[in-house]
């Protein structure tokens, strides 16, 4: 049997009981040969590391930082990049070694089915669907505010929000939407060298940003690194203060400790969608190579942007002045310092870096309806892919229109924690998984290997869960819902029609018979 899913084809196996039963790896491997749900390698380590650095690199580089800043942690944000970094580090790792051994689309889902079984797979697929499609949603949204702030700074006055029988329609995101849409379902390759285009751009437009900004950096504007403590605003209620704090009685608060550990978990939201990278293993050419070197690559470089714009943004202006802004971001810093000039280039920067962020997160939401989908715990039907594309276009048009709908008609971007605490809790059972997987399988060839394990997948995992814990409770209690709809799901339809339980073929190995 080998990794590009050339395993023989077994007979039926009986059909293994309870949602703890496992799908073997043998068994994702030779999942790739169905013909009617084959997805086309195409892909390097080039092209996975361009989509790791074009989902990283978008709108949260420019605001989320500052908003950290001005709102838990101020110059210490810079800490707080680094902490998320460094957790967001060890779990691409586990991803890493995941994806080199079993190279097949569904990321945490498909890992966490060989090692976990079907229930905690199941959640985790959904988890994943809850990340990518808010994700996907608000990224969206944000592109059709940031094309009408351009719209205004070019002097245009072009409105991007109808109302159609009485209804409020952003055009401007469903418009987005359908472009990309439209190139996902034509090919991957194809959209993959589109998104270059656009990362390659933003990468300039966030070095020549980092560049001016130093010019108005001081140095006074660091100190108090880590501000003392305080009060929460007026008005901030126990729902609003981090699960860790609610849980030890503590009064709501900001800055301090405290703050610093709140702002790595909101800055934690701009190292989302590298699992999306993982999830393109499928699609991949030698990707035992090139998944590791593709998705470590990006992480790296994403990783010196961000520190490099957080040290500017804190540095050109008080944590404090940051504060008093109504949003806070690094077109803020600009005008605070006379440098109005910048805000078209940063609009011009975010708009561009939105789009190709908009791009890997729809990718990335296909591929796991259609691991989900393959598997029988969705409609089989969505995971079929087109003759002539290699891409699953009937699936792809269904996610772009339902992704289209929630960012034109609602206001999914109050939504926006939901997307790390879907994003930790697949980490979280990535990284506990490569133990796992090392027990049950050291007989697996594995790409790469997570180096001190189980130390560090463990390390990995106890980090994971204290960045959710560090989430507001209203997040933890709109996640415990989207979790209650997944289990009804799974009740009602997926366990009954799941292709292992129903005794799907199981392949016997790399010599066994033909049938």
């Amino acid at each position: 049997m080998t990794h590009d899913g050339t395993a023989g084809r077994g007979a039926t196996a009986p059909a293994p009981r309870g949602v703890l039963r496992r799908k073997s790896v043998e068994a994702s491997l030779a999942d790739i040969d169905d013909p009617e749900r084959q997805l086309h390698r195409s892909l390097t380590a080039w092209d996975l590391a361009v989509l790791g650095v074009a989902v990283a690199v978008g709108a949260g580089i420019f605001s989320v930082g500052a908003t950290a800043a001005a709102q838990y942690a101020g110059p210490g944000v810079i800490v707080s990049f680094l902490i998320a970094s460094v957790v967001c580090g060890l779990a691409i790792m586990c991803y890493a070694e995941f994806a080199s051994t079993i190279p097949v689309a569904g990321s945490a889902y498909t890992y966490s089915y060989a090692t976990m079984g079907e229930l905690v797979a199941w959640i985790i697929g959904w988890d994943l669907i809850l990340e990518m499609l808010l994700a996907s949603a608000v990224i969206a949204k944000f592109w059709g505010v940031y094309l009408a702030d351009a719209f205004t700074l070019l002097g245009m006055d072009v409105p991007t929000t109808s109302t159609v029988a009485g209804v409020d329609v952003a055009w401007a995101p469903m418009l987005i939407v359908a472009v990309f849409t439209t190139l996902l379902a034509i090919g991957t390759r194809l959209s993959t060298r589109v998104n270059s285009v656009f990362t390659i751009l933003k990468v300039a437009i966030t070095i020549f940003v980092i560049v001016a900004g130093f010019f108005y950096v001081k140095a006074e504007n660091w100190t108090p690194f880590v501000p003392p403590s305080q009060p929460a605003a007026p008005g901030s209620t126990t729902l609003d203060q981090p699960l860790s704090g609610f849980l030890l009685g503590f009064e709501p608060s900001t800055y301090g400790v405290m703050g610093l550990l709140s702002g790595a978990a909101l800055v934690f939201f701009a190292f989302i969608g590298f699992d999306v990278v993982a999830t393109t293993a499928e699609e991949t050419k030698d990707p035992q190579r090139a998944v590791p070197r593709g998705i470590l690559g990006g992480l790296a470089l994403v990783t010196v942007l961000y520190v490099l714009v957080t040290v500017v943004v804190t540095g050109m202006v008080s944590y404090t002045e940051l504060a008093e802004q109504d949003s806070p971001s690094l077109t803020s810093a600009f005008v605070l310092v006379g440098a109005d000039w910048a805000g078209r280039v940063i609009s011009i920067g975010i708009l561009v870096g939105l789009t190709s962020v908009l791009m890997v997160l729809m990718l990335g939401l296909t591929r796991i309806v259609f691991a989900l989908s393959r598997d029988g715990l969705l409609p089989r039907g969505l995971s079929k892919t087109s003759r002539r594309f290699h891409t699953p276009v009937g699936l792809q048009i269904a996610c772009g229109v339902i992704i289209a709908l929630i960012a034109g008609l609602s206001e999914v971007e109050l939504l926006e924690e939901m997307i790390n605490i879907g994003t930790l809790s697949a980490f979280v059972l990535v990284s506990f998984g490569i133990p796992l997987l090392r027990r049950s399988r050291p007989d697996l060839e594995r790409g790469f290997r997570v180096p001190w394990s189980p130390v560090l997948p463990i390390i990995s995992g106890v980090a994971c869960i204290w960045l959710m814990l560090n989430l507001t409770t209203l997040t933890w209690l709109r996640f415990l819902a989207w979790l209650v709809v997944g289990f009804v799901i799974y009740a009602a339809y997926s366990y009954r029609h799941s292709m292992l339980g129903r005794g799907a073929p199981e392949p016997l190995g790399e010599d066994a018979p033909p049938l």
